[in-house]
């Protein structure tokens, strides 16, 4: 089994990747409210900064800040992962084998996630143009104003983005999944 070695670094900023098990389904935009819901459940019982968030239909990626002295992210996404809310994310045609079951996991994710801990300012922003990117790299829209499901558009309204922001070449060179 492999060995993960998860980055914990008390009030630390963290790039993620979280995939659905399924990855043809669409799930995560077709059942937005309820992932919404999700999110804001796990982050009443363990609050966290979302500094970007792009929801494609089968994967999402997210860029979080962790309170002074807490370096739990994982239970933050065991918690979005069990949706202790009770929405209908994807439970439609869930699929859950005995261990998944026993674990009490639902059976739509993958059982990991993808984390790097984020280095300093130019790895900061780096990591959010390249959340912000990520659906134009897999041909969902042509400009990212286009796609409603980002902080994208959070981000163009505080001004941080001009609202055709294009990234540049190393983003788009970058291979972070």
């Amino acid at each position: 089994m492999p060995n993960y070695i998860r980055a914990f670094v008390p009030g630390g900023t963290f790039f993620f990747t979280v995939n659905l098990l399924e990855r043809r389904r669409r799930l995560l935009t077709d059942y937005i409210d309820d992932l919404r819901i999700v999110f804001t459940d796990a982050h009443r019982r363990r609050p966290f900064t979302i500094d970007a968030i792009l929801v494609l239909p089968d994967h999402l990626h997210a860029v979080w800040t962790l309170p002074s002295g807490d370096s739990d992210f994982s239970t933050r996404w065991h918690d979005i992962y069990l949706d202790r809310g009770g929405t209908v994310l994807g439970t439609d045609s869930e699929r859950r084998g005995a261990f998944k079951a026993s674990h009490t996991e639902r059976g739509i994710w993958q059982r990991r996630f993808w984390e790097h801990g984020i280095c300093d300012e130019d790895d900061l922003q780096r990591y959010i143009d390249y959340v912000h990117y990520n659906l134009i790299k897999h041909g969902h829209v042509l400009r990212l104003i286009d796609w409603p499901y980002s902080s994208f558009h959070r981000d163009v309204k505080t001004g941080l983005y001009p609202p055709y922001w294009v990234a540049d070449d190393v983003v788009k060179g970058l291979a972070l999944e």
